[in-house]
């Protein structure tokens, strides 16, 4: 089971943290992704991270920069660091769970019911 939290409301150029909290007996096994859902629109790769140490990252070209992804394995949390947001990143974030780092929603088995994240400018 995946929880996310730490959505809310910003305005642009503000910070947000998500937090993903995950049931997983063995959650260090697996690589975490982070994607999003603006109304009207398909869901989209936003950030990955892979396995263990977390020591590879990868991101959307539309957050690169701005977002950071990083992981607590002690407390089986993965972490979405927002800096300088846009109205464009108003979405329902969620967190997903899988066996190696991907941008695709198929390489993924465990999804959380998401977040609302809203950014006025």
């Amino acid at each position: 089971q995946l929880v996310e939290s730490g959505g809310g409301l910003a305005q642009a150029g503000d910070s947000l943290r998500l937090s993903c909290a995950a049931s997983i007996r063995i959650f260090p096994a697996y690589a975490m992704g982070w994607f999003r859902q603006a109304p009207g629109k398909e869901r989209e790769f936003v950030a990955a991270i892979s396995s263990k140490s977390g020591g590879s990252t990868f991101y959307a070209d539309s957050v690169k920069g701005r977002f950071t992804i990083a992981r607590d394995n002690a407390k089986k949390t993965v972490y979405l660091e927002m800096n300088n947001l846009k109205p464009e990143d108003t979405a329902v974030y969620y967190c997903a769970s899988g066996s190696l780092p991907s941008s695709e929603r198929r390489r993924y088995d465990y999804w959380g019911q998401g977040t609302q994240v809203t950014v006025s400018s």
